[in-house]
């Protein structure tokens, strides 16, 4: 059975499932945050692990696999969330690498009515540095409603370069300024706090939910 950590209330009319980026784990700084964030927009939010994240608080050092050999634990997470009684409209998404995972088994779990749309938190378009290794080709095709959240100095993806890609058109991208691949900006040289750009993620999320689940 996956573990889960919740935030928000089981009343909530709408739940966020998110996974973990490939290098820290569902209750890093960042996770917790951006969950306590769309939790006190009226969210709940749950958050899991796949088994070598999970492994890793044994002494387990094991590296990230590809990302789509995790496809089953993700599609089996949505089923222990449903298994313990959560129901109602489920967007599922996650930070980076979990975001890029959920994104992979979307359209299969969004065609049996199963989720109501894809929430990604830094996607990883392509490696830092590697350009040209895009991990875009599904994403052309994606029809399930999408939201992408994208700080402008993210080395997985900026501006210049995401606006070439063949995405769908139910695909949406919300720039954050200055934010960095973890969303967070630089306040010296912004003005914008983390908090302000979380506070801005969950509105956002809030108002999309409302269009996709009415």
């Amino acid at each position: 059975m996956t573990t889960f950590l919740f935030d928000g209330h089981d009343t909530a009319p709408v739940t966020i499932l998110l996974a973990h980026g490939a290098g820290a784990s569902m209750d890093s700084p960042s996770m917790t945050a951006t969950a306590k964030a769309l939790a006190a927009a009226g969210f709940q939010v749950a958050r899991f692990e796949f088994h070598y994240m999970a492994a890793r608080r044994y002494g387990h050092r094991k590296p990230p696999p590809r990302a789509e050999t995790v496809n089953p634990e993700y599609v089996k997470a949505i089923a222990d969330l449903r298994a313990k009684g959560v129901s109602g409209p489920l967007i599922i998404g996650g930070k980076s690498m979990g975001g890029r995972v959920a994104s992979m088994i979307a359209d299969e779990m969004f065609a049996k009515g199963e989720i109501a749309g894809l929430l990604c938190l830094g996607y990883p378009f392509h490696p830092p540095a590697k350009p040209t290794q895009l991990r875009t080709k599904h994403l052309a095709e994606l029809k399930t409603p999408t939201l992408i959240f994208q700080g402008t100095r993210d080395e997985f993806g900026t501006p210049d370069e995401v606006a070439t890609y063949d995405l769908s058109d139910g695909i949406e991208v919300i720039w954050l300024e200055d934010g960095d691949h973890d969303l967070k900006p630089r306040k010296a040289i912004s003005g914008f706090s983390t908090a302000d750009h979380l506070k801005t993620l969950a509105e956002r999320v809030k108002t999309w939910t409302g269009r996709i689940t009415a």
